[in-house]
């Protein structure tokens, strides 16, 4: 991921929060407590006097809206919907609501869509269909026989509001987990990107400031006896820092594009300047850019472990591709582990070997991410010989390489 899609994803994330904050706080059960007016005219009839055995009435319409009110607000959350109190809590509605409206008819009938607004916002899934054609079912036939055809529009009234609740209410929480969900992948891209980004720098900056180093050493033991000796170094030191200079600025555009080629001649000056002795081998077809890079950190890490640690006075580079597969090996004759005993320093240093515990050190574990997400493997470790080896294998696509050639001799005809 580049720069650029580090941004993008940022301002997706940013833009899912404002949308949050634009859509306001998620819906809770007062949504759906306005829907209890439809009740007031069985209330006015109970206050009238126009409803036999008015405390009867009176409790039932009190329990009713309790029952109500004690399942609409557990309905916007998961786990207290789909608790076994809120279903009894319905099917006590729906027992009231039969009884009453079988008891005394007219307004009392409304109690049924009621009940579907209830049961729609509580009952979601493979649960929601039956519960929905069994309230209508019983609210048709309970109808009907109090109010004869009329008994159709409290049908109708209850299948719609037990449906149309649960697809609005259910449409919604969708939304707010996508948005999650959209919020949670930018925020993992953004921090894949600032993993990858602080792998470049220390890859760049660890490789490039040790061959300073080992070649300010240099300058500095030749300086009394061999002037222009050390002139040659002092210019490589000003050479090597204009190039880093130049990868760090293409590493913060996201642009760069590693070189093996460039990575094993920058490899042989710092090992000569360390007094190792460098032994470079290279054979196979092309490799992919791709391929390229990545091994061209493998060179950079390693030969930088082994200047700074090794105690070597040889080490040898060997490349060899074929027509599927890249394999690269540096290994070198020093002691064969890092430079304080402990198998990584955390700051990119040796590291035991992968069956005693994996491959160790900031840089080569960095590395060892990096090939293992291309297909490929890093192992790290002592060589039987003596010494320390670094092997570094990849798929080559051949294919994708054999294209861009083609692209290539196009473009230049």
């Amino acid at each position: 991921m580049s720069g650029c899609e580090e941004t993008r994803a940022g301002r997706w994330a940013w833009r899912a929060r404002k949308r949050d904050e634009q859509a306001g706080p998620p819906p809770t059960g007062f949504t759906l407590l306005p829907w209890l007016l439809m009740g007031l005219g069985s209330l006015s009839n109970v206050l009238q006097g126009k409803t036999a055995n008015p405390w009867v009435g009176g409790i039932g319409l009190f329990t009713f809206n309790s029952l109500y009110i004690y399942v609409v607000f557990r309905a916007f959350d998961k786990e207290r919907r789909e608790a076994p109190s809120t279903r009894l809590a319905l099917l006590l509605m729906a027992l009231l609501t039969t009884g009453l409206a079988l008891g005394y008819g007219g307004s009392w009938l409304l109690f049924f869509p009621l009940l579907g607004l209830a049961a729609g916002a509580a009952l979601r899934g493979p649960w929601l269909g039956r519960a929905g054609l069994l309230l209508t079912v019983l609210a048709g036939a309970v109808s009907a026989y109090r109010e004869g055809w009329n008994g159709i529009n409290i049908a109708y009234g209850t299948f719609l509001s037990s449906m149309v609740t649960a697809a609005i209410l259910g449409l919604s929480e969708a939304v707010r987990e996508l948005r999650a969900a959209r919020e949670e992948l930018a925020r993992r891209a953004v921090e894949e990107e600032r993993l990858r980004f602080s792998r470049d720098l220390h890859d760049l900056l660890g490789h490039t400031l040790s061959v300073i180093v080992v070649k300010s050493e240099a300058a500095r033991r030749l300086a009394p006896r061999d002037l222009d000796a050390a002139l040659s170094q002092v210019t490589d030191i000003e050479s090597v820092g204009r190039q880093a200079l130049t990868e760090i600025r293409e590493a913060v555009t996201g642009y760069r594009e590693g070189s093996l080629s460039t990575e094993l001649d920058r490899a042989r000056s710092a090992l000569t300047a360390a007094g190792i002795e460098p032994v470079v081998r290279r054979s196979g077809p092309p490799l992919t850019p791709r391929t390229e890079a990545l091994l061209g950190w493998v060179v950079r890490e390693s030969v930088t472990n082994a200047v700074r640690h090794s105690g070597a006075t040889r080490c040898e580079i060997t490349v060899h591709s074929t027509a599927d597969h890249a394999r690269l090996t540096v290994s070198d004759n020093g002691d064969g582990h890092d430079g304080d005993g402990s198998g990584g320093d955390g700051s990119g240093g040796r590291a035991p070997d992968a069956a005693s515990g994996g491959v160790g050190g900031t840089g080569l574990k960095g590395l060892t991410e990096r090939l293992a997400a291309a297909g490929g493997s890093l192992r790290a470790g002592p060589s039987p010989r003596g010494g320390f080896t670094v092997t570094a294998e990849l798929p080559s696509d051949q294919a994708e390489s054999a294209e861009a050639e083609s692209v290539t001799a196009t473009r230049a005809t």
